[in-house]
């Protein structure tokens, strides 16, 4: 049956989306705000954001005390207790998190493994890592579902692993398995593009509409685009393969793999292997990189000259204002900032470079995990009480 009836009902499901989001995206919003950017009425306001406290999503607050200009109005926050489980399978470990709505990972498990993991083993390790949970630490919670940040191509319309080279995985049908084994219902996606995301809606670019990010992990480079205000992922889902691009070398010297990609010669082992380090996460390696001889700071240098390369040519095709970096290429940026993006801007067109902003990724560790819980709540933003 279509109608008045259904149309009222549609409107009045998107305006509660579109209150959810805001207090999701901005973590504490007081109602007058909201009222003011969503154009609806004050009372409107107030009934969807009833609706929402009603439906457990959020809690009001009493108005900021330091807010001595007008009427005072409350303050809407997402509820802690509503949770998305997030996971992002690597070459060298595994994480899982759970990530409160407003984007705060409330808890995670990074288990460190001396294999490549199959994408049955990684299934089981994360079903008994939500069964733990359940039971215990997050007893109480509203646990919405699953999101899975893959270092890979993964296909938009179906969520399947088409191949994650460095995981061995191809044609994996991960989004039905850990359904599957959790009960949960799963989305699936690359793990830098969901790590732009992130970055975009909570961490170092959210104020920008126009946005590149690469992520260097164990398994490479990956990144993700955002322009206009959308995250764009090609006709399929495989946009950002950054990695995947022949490097930008200035001399020939500097090649270490012939007919090599960008991430054979920007690499996490590389620098691991230069400082002497076996394995570990982003921190000990920025810890040790900033401790390093002559001649790892060369090898240093050589990864900083073709990253710089790669990211002007990549600012004067998509002309964003600002790019950002993930994992071990904030760490190669980190070793001198200002010389980075300065070598950037230089080999860039003038006008493109005048606004571009170069920046480390804010949410440090958390980067991946919140990418992938945006996978859960864009569902519960499309529905709110669905």
């Amino acid at each position: 049956m279509t109608g008045r009836g259904s149309n009222v009902e549609g409107v009045r499901r998107a305006n509660l989306g579109a209150i959810l989001r805001l207090v999701h995206h901005e973590g504490s919003i007081s109602r007058a705000a909201l009222t003011q950017r969503t154009g609806l009425n004050r009372s409107t306001v107030g009934d969807l954001v009833a609706t929402l406290a009603d439906g457990g999503l959020v809690e009001e607050r009493d108005p900021d005390p330091t807010r001595r200009v007008g009427r005072p109005s409350p303050t809407v926050v997402p509820s802690g207790g509503v949770i998305g489980i997030a996971v992002n399978p690597e070459v060298d470990a595994l994480e899982v998190g759970a990530v409160a709505l407003g984007g705060t990972v409330r808890l995670r498990v990074r288990q460190e493994v001396d294999h490549v993991l199959s994408p049955d083993e990684t299934v089981s390790r994360v079903a008994a890592v939500v069964e733990e949970w359940q039971k215990g630490a997050l007893r109480e919670a509203r646990i919405l579902s699953v999101g899975v940040a893959v270092p890979g191509l993964v296909r938009a319309s179906d969520g399947i692993v088409r191949n994650a080279p460095h995981l061995g995985w191809r044609d994996v049908d991960l989004t039905g398995a850990v359904q599957r084994e959790t009960g949960l219902v799963t989305d699936v996606g690359n793990d830098a593009s969901l790590g732009a995301v992130a970055e975009w809606l909570f961490g170092a670019a959210r104020d920008h509409s126009d946005v590149v990010y690469l992520n260097g992990g164990a398994s490479g480079i990956g990144g993700g685009v955002i322009l206009r205000g959308a995250s764009i992922g090609g006709s399929d889902g495989y946009a950002g393969e950054w990695g995947q691009n022949q490097p930008s070398l200035g001399v020939d010297s500097d090649r270490r793999v012939p007919g090599g990609v960008l991430e054979d010669e920007v690499n996490r082992g590389r620098l691991l292997a230069a400082v002497g380090l076996p394995g570990g996460d982003d921190d000990a390696l920025s810890g040790a990189l900033a401790a390093a001889s002559d001649e790892v700071a060369a090898e240093v240098d050589r990864q900083r000259r073709i990253l710089q390369s790669t990211l002007a040519n990549a600012a004067n095709v998509l002309n964003p204002s600002m790019i950002v970096l993930g994992g071990f290429l904030a760490d190669l940026r980190g070793t001198d900032a200002e010389a980075f993006d300065g070598g950037v801007r230089a080999q860039m067109l003038d006008a493109p470079a005048e606004q571009l902003t170069v920046s480390a990724a804010a949410l440090g560790r958390d980067r991946l995990l919140i990418g992938a819980a945006e996978r859960v709540f864009e569902r519960l933003v499309a529905d709110p009480l669905g």
